[in-house]
């Protein structure tokens, strides 16, 4: 076994801190990562500190201007590096994939461990997969559409209580249980998880965590209130010409993200030839990590490059549809309780919500759903499934549901289950890739406007997918190639991971053949 690193006396007291390892460790973070001490820059965000953070970067101050100093050396001597997570477990290829999902949902089970980074949670939750310890946001509720269909009840409460205790200490979810991703959330599924556990447990479950719901439709308003002509948009709000107010992704830090540090530094060098400020590049790229689609060519000028990304500028379709149906529940859950007052103001608000998504996210010429630019005041050109969301939550017009049913036949579907967007920008949220939240999306989209034939379709072609993948492979995948069904999993930002939870939540659900939820 190694020799266990000497360490000089302890000078400082222990303060638990919830800032992010960069700011913790200012130049010390910035010099490992773009050394790089670690292939993955994840790696030293993870990594929990032996001593107390004043005097670890105290001490590397004085040690590294001498001559015999070594970075990598510090590193290991003052911080614990994360472990590596074995489980021992071997998939059985011979098994149907649903009973082999149903038999390892104890692997990916987790409870918030000791980590400089890490904001605890009471109770245990399902991580997606591979390299992952924290809980993530909006994988979870596709996690849960599993969990329910393996009578895994009690996990999909402890989940709902997790998200519920991160909203109470931080005041909106976090991207995960993560101090550097606290300054932004993922799409808001809380409200659609409190419904699924009320459908468990009872309609009063929409009145326990009504404050909660409340809260986070509060963080993506927050600020609603001071836009005008002289401010038209502020944090995740905007104000749009007509007097409408609409949502986008957000961050609060323009920085480098700690878990992808010196890939972000280096993207704002390629960002400044095309007028974009480091500062701006990295609000950009966070916020497209708030959307869960990072990356896709939804939030680049130009479709093929990343350094072109500008999310900041585009309210994007399915965020809207999203808050209609956040809007809705408020309301249901408002009805529930012993203050009723707020329940028509809430449907109000969907109602005043959903006119303006028809003003500004449906193309009458493209007939069909589409985001928005801010600056240049037209839709984007890019084709995505973002487009379902409304007809999952409901609010699209027949009309308009037909239309894009056609889109979908015509230029989604392929032989694997339906393409996140049509084009190829080598971006892991566009073609030739399918991820499982959205084949859930559309599936339960086009059966909820009575398009059950492609639904189906849909359905069985990507379950043939993902049961070929187990065959060939004993895994279940992050995502998918669709369109050359032959490969196991598309390209993407990070190797593909071993799991996947909201790839096994949603194949559990599409062979349950639940009803729209």
């Amino acid at each position: 076994m190694p020799e266990k690193p000497q360490l000089p006396p302890q000078i400082y007291s222990v303060v638990p801190a919830i800032l992010p390892p960069d700011q913790l460790f200012g130049p010390l973070f910035h010099d490992v990562q773009m050394q790089p001490v670690f292939d993955d820059s994840i790696t030293f965000a993870d990594c929990y500190p032996r001593r107390a953070p004043e005097e670890i970067l105290s001490r590397y101050e004085i040690e590294k201007h001498q001559s015999e100093f070594r970075l990598t050396d510090f590193v290991h001597t003052y911080f614990h590096l994360p472990k590596n997570i074995e489980t021992g477990h071997v998939s059985d290829q011979s098994l149907p994939t649903a009973v082999h999902l149903n038999r390892i949902w104890p692997i990916f089970k987790r409870q918030s461990e000791p980590s400089c980074s890490m904001l605890p949670v009471p109770k245990p939750y399902i991580v997606p997969g591979g390299r992952f310890r924290g809980l993530y946001y909006w994988d979870s509720y596709f996690t849960m559409l599993g969990l329910r269909v393996s009578g895994e009840n009690e996990l999909i409460r402890d989940m709902v209580d997790n998200f519920a205790h991160l909203i109470d200490a931080y005041g909106h979810i976090p991207n995960a249980n993560r101090s550097y991703y606290l300054s932004r959330s993922q799409p808001p599924f809380f409200a659609r998880m409190v419904r699924l556990l009320a459908d468990i447990d009872g309609a009063d479950v929409l009145v326990r965590y009504l404050p909660h719901m409340q809260k986070e439709y509060n963080y993506w308003m927050d600020g609603y209130f001071r836009l005008s002509d002289h401010e038209a948009a502020f944090r995740r709000v905007v104000l749009l010409p007509d007097g409408s107010v609409l949502n986008r992704y957000w961050d609060d830090l323009a920085a480098p993200r700690p878990e992808s540090y010196r890939e972000d530094v280096e993207l704002a060098h390629e960002a400044a030839p095309y007028g974009i400020s480091p500062s701006a590049l990295y609000r950009h790229i966070r916020a497209a990590c708030e959307s869960g689609w990072d990356f896709s060519c939804r939030w680049f000028g130009d479709s093929q490059r990343l350094a072109t990304i500008h999310t900041t500028d585009i309210i994007p379709v399915d965020l809207n549809a999203l808050m209609y149906d956040l809007e809705l529940t408020l309301s249901d859950a408002y009805r529930q309780s012993s203050f009723q007052e707020p329940a028509e103001h809430y449907k109000q608000k969907a109602a005043t919500r959903r006119q303006a998504i028809m003003t500004y996210l449906w193309d009458e010429q493209r007939q069909f759903f589409v985001d928005y630019n801010i600056v240049l005041h037209k839709p984007t050109p890019v084709w995505s499934l973002a487009a379902m969301f409304p007809l999952y939550v409901g609010l699209a017009t027949d009309e308009q549901a037909a239309s894009v049913h056609a889109h979908i036949e015509k230029s989604f579907l392929k032989e694997g289950g339906v393409v996140s967007a049509v084009e190829e920008s080598g971006q892991q949220w566009d073609a030739p890739n399918g991820w499982a939240p959205l084949q859930w999306i559309t599936h339960q989209g086009l059966l909820a406007f009575g398009f059950t034939q492609t639904a189906d379709e849909l359905k069985k072609r990507w379950l043939a997918l993902n049961d070929k993948v187990f065959r060939d492979t004993g895994k279940m995948m992050e995502k998918y190639n669709v369109i050359d069904t032959s490969l196991t999993a598309g390209g993407g930002e990070y190797p593909n991971q071993d799991g996947f939870g909201w790839t096994n939540g949603v194949y559990l659900a599409l062979q349950a053949n639940k009803r729209p939820d």
